[in-house]
């Protein structure tokens, strides 16, 4: 569900990439309902049971996902980046970019709702 704090978050940031900020965010809230969104350490967070994403870097003009646990999500994906113990990265170049991500970046975030919830599944 969107967040008015979310809202204003980006009303007063006014970033370089804002439209595909803006469709990362939808992709990801539409992924699954039980993901909610927040205003967290000053920048946009993602959760369900725990965070799950945050938007890093957001005054550039690309779009940079940490998905702060990401390497405890199953799951193989084309675009998640890292070889590290904890974060995960999705990047996107622009709005084009998003859309045809969107299906994996959808798959990633309910991967993480299914390791978060085991017993509701998919």
């Amino acid at each position: 569900m969107r967040s008015a704090e979310v809202d204003r978050w980006f009303k007063d940031k006014k970033l370089p990439a804002e439209a595909a900020l803006q469709r990362v965010r939808e992709v990801i809230l539409r992924a699954d309902p039980r993901v909610s969104e927040s205003v967290k350490y000053g920048t946009v967070m993602f959760a369900y049971k725990g965070d799950l994403a945050t938007f890093v870097q957001y005054n550039k003009p690309q779009v940079s996902v940490m998905f702060n646990r990401g390497a405890r999500i199953p799951g193989k994906f084309a675009h998640l980046e890292g070889s590290g113990p904890t974060a995960r990265f999705m990047r996107f170049k622009n709005v084009s970019e998003v859309d045809a991500r969107a299906n994996e970046l959808r798959k990633v975030v309910r991967a993480w709702c299914s390791l978060m919830d085991p017993k509701r599944g998919k």
